[in-house]
Protein backbone atom coordinates (compact mmCIF):
# COMPACT_ATOMS: atom_id res chain seq x y z
CA UNK A 1 0.00 0.00 0.00
CA UNK A 2 1.25 3.41 -0.98
CA UNK A 3 2.23 6.41 1.80
CA UNK A 4 -0.59 7.99 0.39
CA UNK A 5 -3.45 5.40 0.67
CA UNK A 6 -2.01 4.25 3.85
CA UNK A 7 -2.59 7.33 5.28
CA UNK A 8 -6.18 8.26 3.75
CA UNK A 9 -6.76 4.74 5.59
CA UNK A 10 -5.76 6.89 8.99
CA UNK A 11 -7.61 9.87 8.79
CA UNK A 12 -6.79 9.89 12.46
CA UNK A 13 -3.03 9.43 12.10
CA UNK A 14 -3.39 12.52 9.82
CA UNK A 15 -4.41 15.04 12.46
CA UNK A 16 -2.75 14.00 14.80
CA UNK A 17 0.25 14.84 12.75
CA UNK A 18 -1.01 17.60 10.92
CA UNK A 19 -2.02 19.33 14.77
CA UNK A 20 1.33 20.70 16.44
CA UNK A 21 2.09 20.30 20.45
CA UNK A 22 0.87 23.13 22.36
CA UNK A 23 1.63 23.86 25.97
CA UNK A 24 -0.54 24.47 28.09
CA UNK A 25 1.04 27.86 29.37
CA UNK A 26 1.81 29.25 25.81
CA UNK A 27 -1.19 30.84 24.44
CA UNK A 28 -2.09 29.84 20.60
CA UNK A 29 -0.03 32.74 18.06
CA UNK A 30 -2.86 35.27 16.58
CA UNK A 31 -3.91 34.45 12.79
CA UNK A 32 -1.00 36.71 11.08
CA UNK A 33 -2.62 40.02 9.52
CA UNK A 34 -3.96 39.92 5.77
CA UNK A 35 -1.67 41.60 3.69
CA UNK A 36 -2.12 45.17 2.65
CA UNK A 37 -3.64 45.64 -0.76
CA UNK A 38 -1.25 46.55 -3.24
CA UNK A 39 -1.07 50.20 -4.24
CA UNK A 40 -3.41 51.22 -7.48
CA UNK A 41 -0.66 54.02 -8.39
CA UNK A 42 2.52 56.17 -6.77
CA UNK A 43 1.49 59.81 -6.33
CA UNK A 44 3.33 62.59 -7.59
CA UNK A 45 5.03 63.11 -4.70
CA UNK A 46 6.08 59.82 -4.79
CA UNK A 47 3.84 57.89 -2.15
CA UNK A 48 1.58 54.78 -2.51
CA UNK A 49 -1.88 55.55 -3.20
CA UNK A 50 -4.15 52.47 -2.00
CA UNK A 51 -7.86 52.76 -1.98
CA UNK A 52 -9.90 53.50 1.00
CA UNK A 53 -11.98 50.94 2.58
CA UNK A 54 -15.55 52.10 1.87
CA UNK A 55 -17.82 51.40 5.03
CA UNK A 56 -19.64 47.87 5.30
CA UNK A 57 -22.86 48.82 3.84
CA UNK A 58 -21.34 50.87 0.64
CA UNK A 59 -19.48 48.17 0.11
CA UNK A 60 -22.00 45.15 -0.19
CA UNK A 61 -23.65 47.78 -2.51
CA UNK A 62 -20.82 48.66 -4.71
CA UNK A 63 -19.63 44.56 -5.08
CA UNK A 64 -23.43 43.62 -5.79
CA UNK A 65 -23.88 46.32 -8.31
CA UNK A 66 -20.00 44.81 -9.84
CA UNK A 67 -21.72 41.56 -9.52
CA UNK A 68 -24.42 42.75 -12.10
CA UNK A 69 -22.30 44.34 -14.26
CA UNK A 70 -19.68 41.06 -14.32
CA UNK A 71 -22.76 38.87 -15.63
CA UNK A 72 -24.15 41.40 -18.32
CA UNK A 73 -20.70 41.56 -19.46
CA UNK A 74 -20.12 37.09 -19.49
CA UNK A 75 -23.18 37.41 -21.36
CA UNK A 76 -22.35 40.27 -23.62
CA UNK A 77 -18.59 40.04 -23.88
CA UNK A 78 -18.23 42.35 -26.92
CA UNK A 79 -20.57 44.78 -25.51
CA UNK A 80 -19.21 48.29 -25.77
CA UNK A 81 -21.97 48.89 -22.94
CA UNK A 82 -21.31 46.24 -21.12
CA UNK A 83 -17.54 46.71 -20.92
CA UNK A 84 -18.15 49.99 -19.57
CA UNK A 85 -20.51 49.43 -16.74
CA UNK A 86 -17.77 46.73 -15.79
CA UNK A 87 -15.39 48.97 -15.85
CA UNK A 88 -17.11 51.74 -14.03
CA UNK A 89 -18.12 49.62 -11.20
CA UNK A 90 -14.38 48.39 -11.02
CA UNK A 91 -13.86 52.22 -10.78
CA UNK A 92 -15.71 52.71 -8.00
CA UNK A 93 -14.68 50.18 -5.68
CA UNK A 94 -10.89 51.17 -6.38
CA UNK A 95 -9.70 49.21 -8.58
CA UNK A 96 -8.66 51.18 -11.51
CA UNK A 97 -6.29 49.29 -12.96
CA UNK A 98 -8.74 46.59 -13.42
CA UNK A 99 -11.12 49.33 -15.06
CA UNK A 100 -8.28 50.32 -17.46
CA UNK A 101 -7.91 46.51 -18.47
CA UNK A 102 -11.65 45.98 -19.43
CA UNK A 103 -11.52 49.25 -21.19
CA UNK A 104 -8.29 48.34 -23.11
CA UNK A 105 -9.66 44.90 -24.43
CA UNK A 106 -13.04 46.81 -25.63
CA UNK A 107 -10.98 49.18 -27.48
CA UNK A 108 -9.45 45.92 -29.71
CA UNK A 109 -13.09 45.12 -30.41
CA UNK A 110 -14.33 48.77 -30.86
CA UNK A 111 -11.22 51.01 -32.04
CA UNK A 112 -13.72 53.64 -32.77
CA UNK A 113 -15.88 53.74 -29.67
CA UNK A 114 -14.88 57.46 -28.26
CA UNK A 115 -16.84 56.36 -25.10
CA UNK A 116 -14.42 53.65 -24.33
CA UNK A 117 -11.49 56.12 -24.58
CA UNK A 118 -13.04 58.94 -22.34
CA UNK A 119 -13.37 56.37 -19.48
CA UNK A 120 -9.99 54.95 -20.17
CA UNK A 121 -8.34 58.60 -20.91
CA UNK A 122 -10.18 59.65 -17.13
CA UNK A 123 -8.85 56.62 -15.45
CA UNK A 124 -5.58 57.62 -16.89
CA UNK A 125 -5.98 60.54 -14.86
CA UNK A 126 -6.58 58.76 -11.55
CA UNK A 127 -3.20 56.71 -11.78
CA UNK A 128 -1.34 60.27 -12.75
CA UNK A 129 -0.49 59.00 -16.13
CA UNK A 130 -1.38 62.27 -17.85
CA UNK A 131 -0.05 61.77 -21.45
CA UNK A 132 -1.71 58.48 -21.80
CA UNK A 133 -4.66 60.23 -20.92
CA UNK A 134 -4.30 62.73 -22.96
CA UNK A 135 -3.64 60.69 -26.06
CA UNK A 136 -6.85 58.75 -25.46
CA UNK A 137 -9.04 61.96 -24.90
CA UNK A 138 -7.91 63.51 -27.94
CA UNK A 139 -8.61 60.65 -30.08
CA UNK A 140 -12.23 60.80 -28.67
CA UNK A 141 -12.58 64.37 -29.36
CA UNK A 142 -11.71 63.79 -32.56
CA UNK A 143 -14.51 60.80 -32.49
CA UNK A 144 -16.94 63.25 -32.15
CA UNK A 145 -16.41 65.41 -33.80
CA UNK A 146 -19.39 64.01 -36.75
CA UNK A 147 -21.19 62.37 -33.67
CA UNK A 148 -24.23 64.11 -31.70
CA UNK A 149 -23.93 64.89 -27.94
CA UNK A 150 -25.71 62.39 -25.88
CA UNK A 151 -26.35 62.18 -21.97
CA UNK A 152 -23.99 60.17 -19.88
CA UNK A 153 -25.99 57.94 -17.35
CA UNK A 154 -25.22 57.88 -13.82
CA UNK A 155 -23.69 55.47 -12.52
CA UNK A 156 -24.24 56.72 -8.75
CA UNK A 157 -27.36 59.03 -9.57
CA UNK A 158 -27.89 61.82 -7.26
CA UNK A 159 -30.80 62.86 -4.88
CA UNK A 160 -32.74 64.08 -8.00
CA UNK A 161 -32.25 60.88 -10.50
CA UNK A 162 -31.08 63.43 -12.89
CA UNK A 163 -27.83 62.99 -14.89
CA UNK A 164 -26.04 66.46 -15.35
CA UNK A 165 -23.28 65.38 -17.99
CA UNK A 166 -22.89 64.31 -21.66
CA UNK A 167 -20.31 62.80 -23.66
CA UNK A 168 -18.78 65.62 -25.13
CA UNK A 169 -18.56 67.88 -22.17
CA UNK A 170 -16.58 64.95 -20.18
CA UNK A 171 -14.35 64.64 -23.26
CA UNK A 172 -13.27 68.08 -23.08
CA UNK A 173 -13.62 68.55 -19.38
CA UNK A 174 -11.15 65.73 -18.86
CA UNK A 175 -9.00 66.74 -21.55
CA UNK A 176 -8.52 70.20 -20.27
CA UNK A 177 -7.71 68.94 -16.70
CA UNK A 178 -5.02 66.61 -18.09
CA UNK A 179 -3.24 69.30 -19.83
CA UNK A 180 -4.13 71.76 -16.63
CA UNK A 181 -2.71 69.11 -14.19
CA UNK A 182 0.58 68.86 -16.50
CA UNK A 183 0.96 72.61 -16.17
CA UNK A 184 0.36 73.37 -19.97
CA UNK A 185 -2.71 75.72 -19.50
CA UNK A 186 -2.39 76.91 -23.22
CA UNK A 187 -3.72 73.56 -24.20
CA UNK A 188 -5.78 73.69 -21.30
CA UNK A 189 -7.79 76.65 -22.36
CA UNK A 190 -8.41 75.29 -25.40
CA UNK A 191 -9.75 72.04 -24.40
CA UNK A 192 -11.96 74.64 -21.68
CA UNK A 193 -13.25 76.67 -24.20
CA UNK A 194 -15.00 73.63 -25.90
CA UNK A 195 -16.05 72.47 -22.37
CA UNK A 196 -17.78 75.59 -22.14
CA UNK A 197 -19.54 75.62 -25.43
CA UNK A 198 -21.25 72.69 -24.55
CA UNK A 199 -22.08 72.62 -20.89
CA UNK A 200 -25.62 75.32 -21.83
CA UNK A 201 -28.67 73.83 -20.64
CA UNK A 202 -27.11 72.77 -17.23
CA UNK A 203 -25.99 74.72 -14.16
CA UNK A 204 -24.11 71.55 -12.87
CA UNK A 205 -21.78 71.95 -16.13
CA UNK A 206 -21.84 75.26 -16.19
CA UNK A 207 -20.37 75.51 -13.05
CA UNK A 208 -17.76 72.75 -13.03
CA UNK A 209 -16.34 74.01 -16.58
CA UNK A 210 -16.61 77.48 -15.58
CA UNK A 211 -14.04 76.49 -12.51
CA UNK A 212 -11.57 74.70 -14.11
CA UNK A 213 -11.32 77.70 -16.82
CA UNK A 214 -11.37 80.47 -14.15
CA UNK A 215 -8.36 78.37 -12.83
CA UNK A 216 -6.82 78.03 -16.72
CA UNK A 217 -7.05 81.75 -16.87
CA UNK A 218 -5.95 82.77 -14.20
CA UNK A 219 -2.59 80.59 -14.25
CA UNK A 220 -2.21 82.56 -17.68
CA UNK A 221 -2.16 86.10 -15.99
CA UNK A 222 -5.59 86.80 -18.04
CA UNK A 223 -7.28 88.37 -14.69
CA UNK A 224 -9.75 90.32 -16.32
CA UNK A 225 -10.66 87.46 -18.77
CA UNK A 226 -11.53 85.09 -16.04
CA UNK A 227 -13.38 87.97 -13.76
CA UNK A 228 -15.68 87.73 -16.74
CA UNK A 229 -16.48 84.37 -16.70
CA UNK A 230 -18.09 84.84 -13.63
CA UNK A 231 -20.74 86.96 -14.34
CA UNK A 232 -23.03 84.60 -14.52
CA UNK A 233 -22.06 82.56 -11.53
CA UNK A 234 -24.67 83.64 -8.51
CA UNK A 235 -26.05 81.81 -5.23
CA UNK A 236 -29.27 81.12 -6.77
CA UNK A 237 -28.07 78.50 -9.46
CA UNK A 238 -30.03 75.47 -9.95
CA UNK A 239 -26.84 72.66 -9.02
CA UNK A 240 -28.09 69.43 -8.16
CA UNK A 241 -24.85 68.24 -7.37
CA UNK A 242 -21.47 70.48 -8.35
CA UNK A 243 -21.86 72.22 -5.06
CA UNK A 244 -18.22 72.06 -4.71
CA UNK A 245 -17.40 73.57 -7.67
CA UNK A 246 -20.58 76.56 -7.05
CA UNK A 247 -19.07 77.81 -3.70
CA UNK A 248 -15.79 77.80 -4.95
CA UNK A 249 -16.60 79.99 -7.76
CA UNK A 250 -18.51 82.18 -5.13
CA UNK A 251 -15.07 82.38 -3.16
CA UNK A 252 -13.31 83.89 -6.41
CA UNK A 253 -16.55 86.21 -6.56
CA UNK A 254 -15.67 86.90 -2.71
CA UNK A 255 -19.21 86.35 -1.93
CA UNK A 256 -18.01 83.52 0.19
CA UNK A 257 -14.67 83.50 2.23
CA UNK A 258 -11.88 80.95 1.91
CA UNK A 259 -12.32 80.03 5.76
CA UNK A 260 -15.90 80.08 5.11
CA UNK A 261 -15.80 77.38 2.24
CA UNK A 262 -13.52 74.81 4.45
CA UNK A 263 -15.73 75.60 7.70
CA UNK A 264 -17.33 72.66 8.69
CA UNK A 265 -16.63 70.24 6.27
CA UNK A 266 -15.96 67.00 6.93
CA UNK A 267 -16.67 65.08 3.65
CA UNK A 268 -12.81 64.41 2.22
CA UNK A 269 -13.63 64.87 -1.77
CA UNK A 270 -15.37 68.82 -0.92
CA UNK A 271 -12.31 69.01 1.40
CA UNK A 272 -9.91 68.17 -1.63
CA UNK A 273 -11.80 70.38 -4.30
CA UNK A 274 -12.26 73.21 -1.94
CA UNK A 275 -8.91 73.09 -0.52
CA UNK A 276 -7.42 73.10 -3.90
CA UNK A 277 -9.50 76.12 -4.76
CA UNK A 278 -8.62 78.14 -1.10
CA UNK A 279 -4.37 77.56 -2.11
CA UNK A 280 -5.29 78.86 -5.51
CA UNK A 281 -6.47 82.03 -4.51
CA UNK A 282 -3.93 82.13 -2.18
CA UNK A 283 -1.69 81.73 -4.72
CA UNK A 284 -3.63 84.23 -6.93
CA UNK A 285 -3.29 86.84 -4.07
CA UNK A 286 0.85 86.28 -3.46
CA UNK A 287 0.35 84.51 -0.28
CA UNK A 288 2.72 81.23 -0.97
CA UNK A 289 3.22 79.83 2.37
CA UNK A 290 -0.92 79.89 2.97
CA UNK A 291 -1.22 78.27 -0.44
CA UNK A 292 1.47 75.56 0.28
CA UNK A 293 -0.52 75.03 3.79
CA UNK A 294 -3.88 74.43 1.66
CA UNK A 295 -2.09 72.38 -0.39
CA UNK A 296 -0.93 70.16 1.93
CA UNK A 297 -4.00 69.62 3.84
CA UNK A 298 -5.48 68.49 0.69
CA UNK A 299 -3.09 65.58 0.23
CA UNK A 300 -3.21 64.63 3.87
CA UNK A 301 -6.47 63.52 3.00
CA UNK A 302 -7.83 60.37 1.89
CA UNK A 303 -9.46 61.26 -1.46
CA UNK A 304 -6.52 60.74 -3.57
CA UNK A 305 -9.05 59.96 -6.89
CA UNK A 306 -10.45 63.34 -6.67
CA UNK A 307 -9.19 65.91 -9.08
CA UNK A 308 -8.69 68.37 -6.51
CA UNK A 309 -5.88 66.13 -4.42
CA UNK A 310 -4.32 65.34 -7.75
CA UNK A 311 -4.14 68.89 -8.65
CA UNK A 312 -2.70 69.90 -4.90
CA UNK A 313 -0.31 67.29 -5.58
CA UNK A 314 0.55 68.35 -8.87
CA UNK A 315 1.46 72.16 -7.45
CA UNK A 316 3.54 70.47 -4.56
CA UNK A 317 5.74 68.27 -6.88
CA UNK A 318 6.61 70.71 -9.44
CA UNK A 319 7.09 73.74 -6.38
CA UNK A 320 9.89 70.47 -5.01
CA UNK A 321 10.99 69.83 -8.77
CA UNK A 322 11.78 74.03 -8.77
CA UNK A 323 13.64 73.40 -5.88
CA UNK A 324 11.16 75.04 -3.33
CA UNK A 325 11.54 71.89 -0.69
CA UNK A 326 13.91 68.67 -0.93
CA UNK A 327 11.26 66.98 1.28
CA UNK A 328 8.29 66.50 -1.07
CA UNK A 329 5.07 65.43 0.86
Amino acid sequence: MSRARRYAAWPGLLLLLAVPAVSDDVPPSAAPPPAPPAPEAISLLGKPLVPAEPAPERRRLLEDNLARARGDFEAQPRSADAAIWLGRRLAYLGRYRDAIAVYTRAITVHPREPRLLRHRGHRFITLRRFDDAIADLGRAAALIRSRADEVEPDGEPNALNIPTSTLHFNIWYHLGLAHYLKGDFTKALDAYRRCMDVSRGSDDRLVAATDWTYMTLRRLGRQAEAGALLAPIHRDLKVIEDHAYHRRLLMYKGEVSPDGLLAGNADPTDIATQGYGVGNWHLYNGRADEARAAFDRVVTGSQWAAFGFIAAEAELAREWRRGGDSNPR
